[in-house]
Parts: structure tokens; sequence; C-alpha cells
């Protein structure tokens, strides 16, 4: 007998069934529809570029290079809300993004990126910082003395690029207070773009003629002038310069934001992204594989290392050092196995 069957109901000699359709529902209390993940295609979006992001507020490029090529700022969608979007993301944007003054467009989907740099806050940790997207070149900022190089952090530097696919260049600063030679013997094994520059001159057409069709992310130490040849080599860029203390010899935090400048010759344009200066660059995300597929030549000889071989000085029957040591590499052999070995031990570190 049902629980809500009475004695009345006997006099038609059955029992009540059990129906779903008897039970109760608590009504919607908000009156609305149920949520659903199902969301819009934004068919009608248009593609931006990232230009810089404050506070939660994104400056994005809309038709670059077009004739209605315009900035505005733009909010991220709520279905966005546990994506990073950094400084050089390709967004598709909606809203109203005429660009007039007090509008506000809406991000509302992140673009495949083709490389992401990132950094950890220390070797320990796994956790990623994305510091930019879709950047192809990196350009490593040192200065020979006041703050003195330090090869271990360009090191870093190398390996954060070359593990996100990305072409570094190195620029010395400053060369007028010290010789650069004896710093840069320690990258001879690699073939790396190098630009000296001095207080007095600024090398700013060989360098705008290397960013030019490219997205340059550009990273250094506090303090090794990288927002003084930021400015450079984009006019009116307007990047803050600092100096070095002169009691600790470290540099004083300047650009303390992300954002990407057009950099012009009569060739056409590139994107150069200026970042914070930093003073230490976790790899704690860092696959060593990346570095090896790096070194072309080297990495083909690994492939008869035997398995679990890590390629340091003291890998039994490491094939990349026997190679070398029989000279199969000839003169720079030896260079860029010391130079692949060293980025190896700056991750292991």
């Amino acid at each position: 007998m049902s629980w809500w069957a009475d004695d009345d109901d006997e006099d038609e000699g059955a029992y009540a069934e059990y129906d779903e359709s008897a039970v109760r529902t608590r009504p919607n209390p908000k009156g609305n529809r149920p949520r659903t993940k199902t969301r819009p295609e934004h068919a009608d979006a248009e593609i931006a570029r990232v230009l810089g992001v404050d506070r939660g507020r994104y400056t994005v490029l809309l038709d670059e290079g077009g004739d209605d090529e315009r900035q505005l700022t733009a909010a991220r969608a709520s279905e966005l809300r546990r994506q990073a979007i950094v400084t050089g993301d390709r967004v598709a944007v909606v809203g109203d993004t005429s660009g007039e003054e007090g509008t506000l467009g809406r991000i509302v989907r992140i673009e495949p990126r083709t490389t992401l740099l990132r950094r950890s806050a220390d070797d320990t940790d796994e956790v990623e910082r994305v510091v930019v997207a879709n950047a192809d070149q990196m350009l490593i900022v040192v200065a020979a003395a006041n703050p003195e190089p330090r090869t271990r952090l360009v090191d870093r530097y190398l390996v954060a690029a070359y593990d996100a696919a990305i072409e570094p260049m190195l620029c010395v600063t400053k060369i007028d207070l010290a010789d650069p030679g004896p710093f840069l013997e320690n990258f001879a094994g690699l073939d790396l773009p190098v630009f000296t520059s001095r207080e007095d001159h600024i090398p700013v057409d060989e360098i705008r003629a290397a960013l030019v069709g490219h997205d340059t992310v550009v990273v250094g130490h506090s303090g090794v002038g990288k927002s003084t040849l930021v400015n450079a080599i984009v006019p009116g860029a307007g990047r803050a310069t600092g100096h070095v203390n002169a009691v600790t010899g470290r540099g004083r935090h300047t650009s303390s934001s992300t954002v990407s400048l057009r950099v012009e010759n009569g060739e056409g344009h590139g994107w150069v992204i200026d970042t914070p200066g930093v003073r230490s660059f976790g790899l704690g995300h860092v696959n060593t594989d990346s570095i090896l597929k790096s070194f072309t030549d080297l990495a083909a000889l690994a492939e008869d290392c035997p398995r679990g071989c890590t390629h340091l000085p003291d890998a039994p029957d490491c094939a990349i050092q026997e190679a070398v040591d029989a000279g199969a590499l000839g003169e720079t052999g030896r260079a860029r196995l010391d130079s692949l070995q060293r980025l190896l031990l700056t991750f292991a570190r």
C-alpha cells in the first residue's frame, strides 16, 4: 500500500501506484533558465592583438596594419576568468569595437598560441607564470658592467627561450665601462646574434632591422639599460629609466608592466614586447629535451646515446661526448658541447 493511500481508496478496489509525476519539484527560485555550458560561437568577433594589461583591462589593437586600425579597451568575458590573457595574445573581441572614448569591448576567446614564454617562481615550482605569448624572438639585454653581467641568469633566459622555441639574441650595453669579450666567450658555442651598445652610440638601425617582421620579447636584469634601449629603438615609447644602486650594485625596477610597442623602419614593422626587469628566472616548468633540440647537430648525435643519458661530462658512453672527442664536429664542436652542458647544468641546479 502506498504511503499516501487512505481508506477511501479501498472502495475502488485498488491501491494507489507510485507515480513519479506525483512528486513535487522545487521551482527555480530565481525564475530564470537553467545554466548551460554551451556558449555562443561569436562568429562576428574581430581578432585583435593584446598590447598591454592593466588591472583587469586589456588594451587591444584591431585591424592591425589595415585602413581601420584602432585601439580600444576591453574586458574579459566571464567564461575566460580562469584563463590568463597576456601581452602578445591574439583574442576575439565583441561588443562596441569602435574604439571611441568611453567604449568597452569584450574578449570572448583566446586564439591558438604559437609560442608561450613562461617562468616559475623558483626551480621547485612547476606552476607557470606566463610572460608573453606568440613571441618568436627574445632579445636578452645585459650590461658589460654596472651591474656586473650574470652569466647564469643569461643561461636561464636561453633555456627558457629554447624550451619555448623562441630564437634568442644578445645585446651587451655599457661596453664603454668594460670589455665584453670575456663575458661573450661563455656563449661562443651558440649561434647567437650579438649587438653591443655604449652610452654615446646605440646601434639603433642594426637592431631595428633584426626586429622588423618579428614579435620580440625584451628581457634583462634591472639596471642593464633595457628601457633606455627600447626608448631608442621606439621613439616616443616613454619607458621609465632608472639607475643602479651604488651600494648594492642592483638596478631599480622601473618598467612595471609588459607592453607591446611597434618598431618600424623603411622596410616594414615589428613588435617589441618590453618586460619588467627580473633578478631570477625559475625553470621548474622546463623540459630538458627542449634544450637539446635547439642544438640540432648535437641532437642528431644524441640518437646513439644510451637510454637516459644526461649528456653531462660524467655521463657514460655519451655519443655526443665521444663524437666531439673524435673531432667529428670540427673546431666549434667542443664549444657547442660546453654550452649545451652548461645549460643542462643550469637547469639541474
